[in-house]
């Protein structure tokens, strides 16, 4: 049923048969971060590719169609002129999936569904495979909001749509990590890209030897663009491997030309001072409360890998980030301590252990 107007070159790969044609790819997005990095990606492959967004976010990459368009109107998508060989979607509200869906299922032959490791049901297990872990309930039909504790379930509901409306043959279903690099706008790397550069003692939340897990943005959208060519299909857990905080405090170190000076602070002492895990206000990101959430960074990744997701060395994602900092926009930050904060908690925390 489905074919490429320009004729098509397969050559096989150890994940199937790759599409090397020109295609024509729709985003549902394509003007922030992980869109953008997807449209980008997808127009240096040689395909064509119009994004849909309100187009109050950003501007679609050079060679990009954007076409504007309401999602939240169940038609908002009637008018597309299609058919397309795929749609790579970031939509967190299960009503835009749905809608999506309702307009596009005959007029597009495959999906790829940027899904969250917030759909999973147990954080607590290290080890666990997108292919066979326990999902949370999805968002009850009535419910759109997809913020705070209803944004797993949101996400769940948004993959059940999908697969619902499409068949699961169809919808390759990534379920993102922690996405990082230049344009990110949730200060939830790059904290500590610019902390690790500005020098100075440094704390470090937690363990060394606890396990963390990322995604530079530019390697994930790179590997969705070759999702959607392969026509991959089923869950996948789109995230590099685990490594150690002291792995990542190094690589992001040689990133910014530093030799950081480190303190290593348990979590209980970060507790009892009211510091907040991962995001939000006064809080240290990449870090997480053990052992409840031992397994949200610490997922096993070798199907993802095997199907074709390449992360760069931390260092180059470091350096690229610190590099984009500085021209940067003023933001409002999402996660971090002030340099005050910090150093007033480091004494305490020196106070309390004799100085060291």
């Amino acid at each position: 049923m489905w074919g490429y107007a320009e004729g098509e070159r397969v050559c096989e790969s150890g994940v199937g048969s790759v599409m090397l044609a020109r295609m024509r790819m729709l985003v549902l997005g394509g003007t922030v971060f992980l869109g953008r990095a997807v449209a980008a990606h997808a127009l240096a492959a040689g395909h064509d590719v119009t994004c849909v967004a309100r187009g109050v976010s950003g501007g679609v990459p050079e060679g990009a169609r954007l076409v504007t368009a309401d999602r939240d109107a169940p038609d908002g998508l009637a008018g597309l002129d299609g058919p397309f060989d795929a749609v790579i979607d970031v939509a967190r509200r299960p009503s835009h999936v749905r809608h999506a869906v309702s307009a596009l299922r005959d007029r597009a032959a495959h999906w790829v569904y940027v899904s969250s490791c917030s759909v999973y049901a147990d954080q607590g297990t290290p080890g666990q495979r997108a292919a066979d872990a326990p999902l949370l309930d999805p968002l009850p039909l009535e419910t759109d909001d997809a913020t705070g504790p209803n944004y797993g379930p949101a996400k769940v509901a948004c993959e059940k749509a999908l697969v619902d409306g499409v068949g699961a043959d169809r919808a390759m279903l990534c379920r993102a990590g922690l996405i990082v690099g230049p344009e990110d706008t949730t200060n939830r790397f790059d904290y500590w890209v610019s902390r690790l550069a500005d020098g100075g003692e440094i704390l470090a939340p937690g363990s060394p030897d606890d396990l963390v897990q990322w995604v530079d943005v530019r390697d994930l959208a790179a590997w969705l663009v070759q999702a959607a060519e392969r026509r991959l299909a089923g869950p996948y857990d789109g995230i590099g491997a685990p490594v150690t905080r002291a792995e990542f405090f190094a690589g992001v170190a040689a990133g910014v030309g530093v030799t950081p000076e480190l303190t290593w602070v348990d979590q209980d002492f970060l507790a009892v001072e009211g510091v907040e895990p991962w995001m939000g206000e006064r809080s240290l990101p990449m870090w997480l409360p053990l052992p409840e959430y031992a397994g949200f960074m610490a997922r096993d990744v070798s199907g993802a890998l095997a199907a074709g997701l390449s992360p760069r060395p931390l260092a180059d994602t470091a350096r690229d980030t610190l590099a984009w900092l500085a021209t940067a926009p003023e933001r409002k930050p999402w996660a971090g301590i002030t340099r005050a904060d910090e150093s007033a908690l480091l004494a305490h925390w020196h106070d309390a252990h004799g100085g060291s």
